[in-house]
């Protein structure tokens, strides 16, 4: 045996740690709950000069597996990490992986798929993965995250294929344990040993065809050296944890049983409720009942022998599912255990419950009373465990809701908009004053943060609309704080979808609507649709954005930036400054934070040669609302109009929330974030701090907050005035193209 050492760490953490002690060559990665951490503490690993691992922050998963695939290609060492709708993102990439016979260890923490969306922990996510040609390693503790992504490399490099290492998300990836880890790297290096290559990419002397196109009978064929692999795959795994055992002490199988030998009653189960079900088992053996658990290491290849021979003398196994497969009658656990008992004339009658969806929890009261449901000879073969019933009859709490704001409401006739002669638009409105008479569509009682950006943005921008809006909001903090079920904020028609396809979903329904009016369906009018998207919604959604604005479907949309992932706990997005901390850039002596300059979002939408760009700030308030309501006029009349605010964060920011309007100010007077708007195509300044004698430094500004506090020091210097030199850069093209009518 190695020698090792304790660690109390939690699964994302130990994951991280075997990474480390692996030596991987690159990690393309997407922030997404639960496994976003396994990123976050290898970036701080990287700062600290303990690894040498290429980290790539993709702007979303599909592109992050595209990474990842490319750098094992070219016969790179490769992880990555996931969870939930980002596995679905990616996923026509992992049989492109497996299909050209490349490996990689993925780690999957397990998550709930929306919609509605959840992000707790159940295995909805990962079943999506059987059929994509992976080997599949499921963890039920800490420790076998840590010890399973040691043996998922060697599996993977042995039988070329890339492997995946799942847990229980928000249970087994964030509860801490005390586990074990080998001490010298070393010893974990050389029991995966040195990568072979059959046909390296890089051997121009004998090029290689990645991917080609196949028709019958060569696919077929393909597909069968596939399951040839993964029979090997299945014959090999007794050997590596066979191997492991022998340098850890730690034996696994593919399927692990307590209590099972002589069970009548097992409680089949994956992940962490495993742990939890031997409390039962213990209670119940204790009044007699001969009861036991099973769980599985493996669900691919899927391990019917063995799970077979763990079962054998029960009467009745219950098989519960945390997932299901609907119209299947049973989760994929489930059904495929009712197959292999088939097929080995095992004779256990299966029941099946599907629980703990959503993350619910499962205590061992929970397990007692699964195991006295099939006790139950009465009982249905198929349930869900765990489901309440609404009261039909319980009166709703009127004061729980808004009224709806109708036109009547909005309509105050204090904004207005009109072509000039020369058919520049003119937008006439009343003072601030007046116009906080305007209701507010998003009502105060959300869960923000205090000082955020978000909703002040929003009002802010919605203040200058009288006409009826309809909102759809990206996944992120704007829409999390704001409709905590079965309570919402939203006074006006309101949808959400994922990061990725807000724009896209926002197009289709302003399209049918306009479809269902001009058929007499609904009543005539202007509606302004509008998506409010942040947190990184313009990286992982900029491609559906753009398919937006090329297409010209009237709508707004509305960027609130906060310049990070903030609702997965603030990793870096690609509009956070150089030199920023996150989570995902951290400050230490190998690293100075974030690498590379903010994406330039308005330039980018304005190259689509949409009707009207513009970027506002709290701190010109006047300003804001002349520019919503122009966004407004273009987005009923021509096409889409973008409008993006800088948006404060104080909890990320690290500053203070009564001094947000300030910092925000301070980004506009260094030039940082410029107001300007770009209508029909020629630009023009709204605010030149040069010419009015307020443009300060950027220092000034970045100084104001904690996450840039530290670019003060002298030895990053260099750094400030990289920074300097790209703001002053754009705001000199922003001033040549207002200057000519022509840029």
């Amino acid at each position: 045996m190695e020698k090792q050492i304790t660690e109390f760490a939690s699964g994302n953490e130990m994951a991280a740690i075997a990474i480390r002690q692996i030596g991987y060559d690159l990690m393309g990665y997407y922030p997404i709950t639960p496994s976003t951490q396994i990123a976050e503490n290898l970036d701080a690993m990287r700062a600290e000069g303990k690894t040498d691992l290429i980290m790539i922050a993709a702007e979303g998963e599909h592109s992050a597996a595209g990474i990842c695939y490319g750098a094992s290609v070219g016969g790179g060492r490769v992880i990555n990490a996931t969870s939930a709708n980002g596995l679905l993102y990616a996923i026509e990439q992992f049989p492109v992986q497996s299909g050209t016979r490349y490996p990689m260890v993925m780690n999957v923490a397990c998550r709930t798929v929306s919609g509605p969306l959840s992000i707790k922990g159940d295995h909805s996510d990962i079943m999506f993965l059987l059929n994509a040609g992976w080997p599949i390693l499921f963890a039920h503790s800490v420790q076998e995250v840590y010890d399973f992504n040691i043996i998922a490399l060697k599996l993977a490099e042995k039988v070329c294929l890339p492997v995946a290492v799942a847990y229980d998300g928000f249970f087994t990836s964030h509860q801490k344990r005390r586990c074990l880890r080998f001490e010298d790297d070393k010893a974990v290096k050389e029991f995966i040993g040195a990568k072979k290559e059959n046909y390296p990419f890089f051997d121009f002397e004998h090029p290689v065809t990645v991917g080609s196109y196949m028709n019958e009978p060569d696919l077929i064929n393909n597909r069968y050296q596939l399951h040839l692999a993964m029979k090997e795959a299945e014959q090999l795994l007794p050997e590596l944890f066979g191997q492991y055992g022998e340098m850890s002490g730690r034996y696994y199988g593919k399927v692990e049983g307590y209590q099972n030998e002589d069970a009548d009653e097992l409680l089949l189960l994956l992940g962490s409720s495993y742990d939890t079900s031997l409390e039962a088992v213990d209670e119940l053996r204790e009044k007699g009942r001969k009861c036991g658990a099973v769980t599985l290491h493996v669900l691919r290849p899927f391990p019917e022998k063995e799970l077979v021979a763990a079962c054998k003398g029960a009467k009745v196994v219950l098989a519960a599912d945390r997932q299901d497969s609907y119209g299947a009658g049973g989760g994929n656990l489930s059904l495929e255990t009712r197959a292999a008992f088939q097929k080995y004339n095992c004779h256990a009658q299966v029941k099946t419950l599907i629980y703990g969806l959503g993350g619910k929890d499962f205590l061992t009261e929970d397990a007692v009373k699964m195991f006295q449901w099939g006790d139950d000879r009465n009982a249905p073969e198929f349930v869900y465990y765990g489901v309440s019933k609404g009261n039909k009859e319980e009166k709703k709490d009127s004061g729980s809701f808004f009224a709806p704001l109708t036109q009547d409401k909005t309509g105050l006739g204090l904004t207005k908009a009109r072509k000039d002669e020369d058919g520049k638009v003119k937008i006439i409105t009343g003072s601030l004053n007046e116009t906080t008479a305007m209701p507010k569509r998003l009502a105060p009682g959300h869960g923000a943060c205090p000082g955020c950006g978000i909703p002040v943005n929003v009002n802010l921008l919605l203040r200058a609309i009288e006409d009826p809006v309809v909102l759809l909001f990206q996944t992120g903090c704007g829409m999390i704080v704001t409709t905590a079920y079965p309570r919402t904020s939203f006074k006006v028609p309101y949808l959400h979808n994922l990061f990725q396809n807000g724009a896209a979903t926002l197009s289709g329904l302003a399209e049918i609507c306009r479809r269902k009016q001009e058929k007499g369906e609904i009543p005539p009018g202007d509606i302004i649709f509008i998506m409010v998207s942040g947190d990184g919604g313009m990286d992982i959604g900029m491609g559906s954005a753009l398919g937006t604005a090329l297409r010209g479907h009237r709508l707004i949309l509305f960027e609130y930036d906060n310049g990070g992932y903030m609702n997965t706990g603030y990793q870096l997005s690609y509009s956070t400054p150089k030199g920023a901390r996150s989570a995902t850039s951290h400050v230490g002596q190998a690293q100075y934070g974030k690498t590379f300059f903010h994406k330039d979002m308005p330039q980018i939408v304005a190259a689509t040669g949409i009707p009207y760009v513009a970027t506002v700030a709290e701190s010109n308030p006047a300003d804001f609302m002349k520019k919503a309501a122009k966004a407004a006029y273009y987005a009923k009349t021509e096409g889409t109009a973008y409008v993006k605010a800088l948006s404060a964060c104080p909890l990320n920011w690290n500053d203070k929330p009564a001094t947000e309007r300030k910092v925000i100010e301070a980004a506009v007077d260094c030039c940082y974030f410029p107001l300007y708007e770009v209508e029909q195509g020629i630009t023009s300044l709204s605010y030149d701090p040069v010419k009015s004698g307020k443009k300060i430094p950027v220092l000034n500004w970045l100084s104001m907050m904690g996450r840039t506090r530290h670019l003060k020091k002298e030895s990053y210097s260099e750094i400030v005035n990289q920074l300097q030199e790209e703001v002053d850069r754009r705001f000199r093209i922003l001033q040549a193209k207002a200057e000519n009518p022509l840029l």
